[in-house]
């Protein structure tokens, strides 16, 4: 798994490729916990290449989203598959979310 932030035009873009299983998401909960405070910057998770992702990674997201949402921000889930938006449906989390 490979996770990455980095900061475009004012917003935060983290990238996660691989798989997300719940191994994987301790090591990404490290790299993505600066995004827990977002600062009033929105957040952008490009999903483009994620392939699977646990509870144990869906539980992270909705931390960076109480975060963002608490300082005004919102959390934007990029290039998810069909698989993993199924996840998010079968979670509720299509809901809270928002997707481009």
């Amino acid at each position: 798994m490979k996770t990455k932030i980095e900061e475009i035009d004012g917003k935060f873009v983290a990238t996660l490729e691989g798989e997300m299983d719940t191994a994987a998401a301790v090591e990404a909960e490290e790299v993505l916990k600066p995004l827990y405070q977002s600062n009033g910057k929105d957040v952008i998770i490009d999903c483009t290449n994620l392939e699977y992702i646990a509870s144990s990674g869906l539980r992270i997201l909705l931390s960076i989203l109480k975060g963002a949402k608490s300082t005004g921000s919102k959390v934007i889930m990029r290039g998810v598959n069909d698989d993993i938006k199924n996840v998010f449906k079968l979670t509720g989390f299509i809901s809270i979310f928002e997707f481009e």
